[in-house]
């Protein structure tokens, strides 16, 4: 449960690597303050009765559109909690492994709250991510991915920090 009794948003997110082992993140920004920024992966919440897999799958194909994706097994789950958009999101996030020969990608699909804070997305390499000073989330992005990388997925999800801003 979060603050005030309120339920976790039900989350899932997608680690998107191409055939180079580049992560596809999304750039985005506080809609009332454009000069906060930070990059994330692909993804959001459940739907309806969705489960977390057809989430990912919709999420991907409607922030991205990319829709041709192997979609692996669960690698991390965390809890964050932060501010965005006048209110506090707390949330339950599981991040799937994908795979796709695909790196066009088309921002159509996005919603209006998305429309207002994404202002685009890029393909990562593992040097880059790891040198950049920019605000990626989860925070610990660069070192999971090389983990990921060198070790393959994991047997069972990892657990990761809570993150509350």
């Amino acid at each position: 449960m979060a603050g005030g009794g309120q339920e976790l948003r039900r989350v899932a997110r997608v680690v998107l690597l191409d055939r180079q082992d580049r992560i596809l993140l999304l750039h985005g920004f506080e809609p009332d303050d454009p000069s906060s920024t930070w990059w994330f992966t692909p993804g959001g919440g459940l739907e309806g009765d969705e489960s977390r897999e057809q989430a990912a799958r919709r999420e991907l194909a409607e922030e991205t559109g990319i829709t041709d994706v192997e979609l692996g097994p669960v690698l991390w789950r965390r809890v964050c909690s932060f501010p965005f958009d006048g209110r506090r999101w707390d949330q339950d996030e599981w991040y799937y492994l994908g795979r796709t020969e695909r790196t066009a990608t088309e921002m159509g699909g996005h919603t209006d709250l998305e429309r207002r804070s994404v202002t685009g997305l890029r393909w990562w390499t593992y040097e880059e991510l790891a040198a950049t000073h920019e605000t990626v989330y989860p925070t610990r992005l660069a070192g999971l991915l090389r983990t990921l990388l060198d070790e393959g997925p994991p047997a069972s999800p990892v657990i990761l920090e809570t993150e509350r801003v």
